[in-house]
């Protein structure tokens, strides 16, 4: 029913003017709008707002992810604009922090922003 719209992304700050920065000037992202309640970026069709909420706590697991057609190279950019990407004890990651699904289909690394949330690269196998 919904597949004819266009998806729109949400992902939570407590503070737009850190949001800006990271999402347009770290990430790249392009700046569209802002209003009282979110800054607006867009991403190859896709906008995400990011939505205003004083006090916001970060959840624990992946809010927005891209795939990625090489994921070295995408962690390794990110890395180079000063993100960290993260290493979890309980995953068997690479040196980068790139972890690969068991079977081989996918891999994974995980970054967050600067209010915590848990942002993604992932490279899945055709």
């Amino acid at each position: 029913m919904l597949s004819q719209y266009n998806l729109e992304a949400f992902v939570i700050t407590s503070d737009a003017a850190r949001a800006k920065a990271f999402y347009g000037d770290t990430l790249g992202l392009k700046y569209v709008s802002q209003d009282p309640y979110a800054v607006v970026f867009e991403a190859k069709g896709i906008h995400l707002r990011v939505t205003i909420i004083p006090g916001h706590k970060p959840a624990q697991h992946t809010v927005l992810g891209w795939n990625v057609p090489d994921i070295a190279t995408a962690a390794s950019e990110l890395v180079k604009a000063g993100v960290s990407l993260e290493k979890y004890p309980f995953l068997v990651q690479d040196e980068l922090g790139v972890w690969a699904s068991p079977d081989g289909a996918a891999k994974v690394v995980w970054f967050k922003d600067p209010d915590g949330n848990v942002l993604s690269l992932s490279q899945h196998a055709h």
